[in-house]
């Protein structure tokens, strides 16, 4: 074969090392090697002390210090985000198990905040508003939707980065409350 036809093969070996990597990363995802499944530094570590502004006026500003005494999922959401709005249905199942639910608003303008709220629900408990996102950067947000789940002492229990599921929450979340609950 001339040299003058190598050129020829280079898209397609660059199409075949391509392949391969896309391969070799779905089997990592099925060995359990998921960005979603990243571990967090903050899991057995006491909730970030925060004080934030309640997105609603005449609303109690949101504490890191009132979350103490009741099992707690915070919730950090934005109404720009798109698996938030895929997320958000199923936070009234939390709320249902008797679960204290705080948002927390990120990097987000609260009237637009306020609009999708009012256009999809409030299942919150509380929502503060993190406007510079200081408090997200405390908790290790790594972008939203990411959910702590919060133990009677203020203690993270568990991290979600994701849209939680329906599955989420009834194969983890709920038991793990249950457990944290007693």
């Amino acid at each position: 074969m001339s040299l003058r036809r190598w050129p020829a093969f280079v898209p397609i070996a660059i199409f075949l090392v391509l392949v391969g990597f896309f391969a070799y990363r779905l089997v990592m995802i099925d060995h359990g090697d998921a960005p979603n499944l990243i571990p967090s530094v903050m899991i057995n570590k006491p909730v970030p002390n925060f004080t934030l502004p309640s997105l609603f006026d005449g609303k109690p500003q949101v504490v890191s210090e009132e979350i103490k005494g009741k099992v707690t999922l915070i919730d950090v959401f934005a109404s720009w985000c798109v698996p938030c709005r895929i997320e958000h249905p199923y936070l009234d199942e939390i709320k249902k198990a008797g679960i204290v639910l705080v948002g927390i608003n990120y990097k987000d303008r609260p009237e637009d905040a306020r609009r999708w709220l009012v256009q999809l629900g409030n299942p919150y408990d509380a929502i503060g508003t993190d406007r510079d996102g200081r408090v997200g950067i405390d908790f290790g947000v790594y972008g939203v939707p990411e959910s702590y789940l919060i133990d009677k002492q203020g203690v993270i229990r568990y991290k979600q980065i994701g849209p939680l599921t329906r599955e989420d929450i009834e194969k983890v979340i709920l038991p793990l409350a249950t457990e944290l609950s007693k």
